[in-house]
């Protein structure tokens, strides 16, 4: 027997409403992670990997792509609360238009839909977890998350104080090609020289070293990057103050080629340098 409170996540909810991107962001927390697993095995599997020490947390994501194995989940929940397990059960949702407008993103059927109509297959699914939403510990309605405010609530929710800095994506980007729509903070780059008239310049992007120099070399830009990293810091501060474990910096310029990017990677850089995780994505480049 083992009390295993805060250790042991039953992941369940709807097609749709994000359990693979939940699954993701457990793992990368450290949680051994078990996806589609017939909860038959759920016993089972908890006792080989929690009950031995063989990982010390363990997340299993359980939905109706077993078919019908899934009603066993209720059943196999309480057989292991008599064992003295202690699941927490954490249930996805999502509306119904959010869902449809995913799935047919993806191209995928839905599991439940047979020969009837996509909302036919999501009405089967909701009458199916019913129970296991009404006894969830935690329901997180997706409808209108991006995946970054989808991986700091569970961040915030299961994440421990090792993984609780701030997770940086730093994006680089065009004006021309619209601004991003996931970005917390926008910044523009277009007060700068643009390195696209000068001739030697023009082909190379702002990862090339000739490119990088003439942007960061600018006064301008100095004084920038000073004020902003600190802002960015202040930001920090404030952002995991308020549970908020991810955010998204979008660097522009007018093509997304020469400004932005050498901006972007200076300011990741930056940003690792006081103990962010940051990602770059050159959101634009090569698209000219």
């Amino acid at each position: 027997m083992d009390d295993t409170g805060g250790n042991l996540i039953i992941v369940s909810g709807m097609s749709g409403a994000g359990r693979s991107s939940v699954a993701d962001v457990l793992e990368d927390l450290g949680w051994f992670v078990v996806d589609n697993l017939p909860p038959m095995f759920l016993t089972t599997i908890v006792e080989q990997v929690v009950g031995t020490g063989a990982a010390p947390r363990l997340a299993v994501v359980v939905d109706v792509r077993t078919g019908l194995f899934f009603d066993e989940l209720s059943s196999a929940i309480h057989d292991l609360r008599l064992k003295g397990y202690r699941p927490l059960t954490l249930f996805l949702e999502a509306s119904d238009d959010v869902i449809v407008r995913r799935q047919e993103s993806v191209r995928r059927p839905h599991p439940l839909q047979g020969e009837g109509r996509l909302l036919d297959g999501i009405q089967r699914e909701r009458e199916l977890l019913g129970d296991i939403r009404a006894g969830a510990d935690l329901v997180i309605d997706t409808s209108s998350l991006n995946i970054h405010q989808l991986a700091a609530k569970i961040v915030n929710a299961f994440g421990d104080e090792e993984n609780a800095e701030l997770r940086a994506t730093v994006v680089s980007f065009g004006f021309k090609y619209g601004i991003p729509v996931d970005a917390d903070v926008v910044a523009d780059m277009r007060f700068i020289p643009n390195p696209y008239w000068q001739p030697d310049l023009r082909p190379m992007t702002g990862q090339d070293r000739p490119v990088s120099d003439f942007v960061l070399g600018h006064p301008l830009a100095q004084q920038f990057l000073q004020n902003y990293v600190d802002v960015l810091d202040t930001l920090r501060t404030g952002y995991l103050n308020e549970g908020k474990r991810f955010v998204t910096v979008a660097i522009g310029c007018t093509g997304g080629k020469h400004r932005s990017v050498a901006m972007a990677e200076e300011i990741a850089r930056r940003l690792r340098e006081k103990g962010s995780p940051t990602l770059v994505v050159h959101r634009d480049l090569g698209r000219e």
